[in-house]
């Protein structure tokens, strides 16, 4: 299997998901932000491939701010209710900005 065919927004968007359920799951805070590193890092070097270096900085950027929000909104609406959302708005946005192909236009002839 070739990694550079993995779309890279369910990495990202699992990586938030993934490394929050790891910290609940072993009461580890730590060893979550390893899981949420590591996505983080694969996405953003797949992200300077695919789109550039200045995408692959707004989206890691945007990955934190997302990982920070997470923590704000899980006291309004819950802890695993505000990853879902997080995570949903990561692999939206990610679709858009990096995994997307745009189709080339086609031109009828006849």
């Amino acid at each position: 299997m070739d990694l550079r065919t993995i779309p890279t927004w369910p990495v990202a968007a699992g990586s938030l998901l993934l490394g929050f359920g790891v910290a609940e799951l072993t009461g580890v805070r730590a060893i979550g932000g390893v899981v949420l590193f590591l996505g983080a890092l694969w996405c953003g070097l797949r992200w300077k491939e695919l789109r550039g270096l200045a995408v692959a900085i707004s989206l890691v950027v945007f990955f934190l701010f997302l990982f920070a929000i997470s923590h704000v909104l899980g006291h309004q609406i819950g802890a695993w209710p505000s990853v879902f959302v997080v995570s949903a708005a990561m692999a939206v946005t990610t679709w858009v900005a990096a995994d997307r192909d745009e189709a080339p236009p086609t031109v009828d002839y006849v």
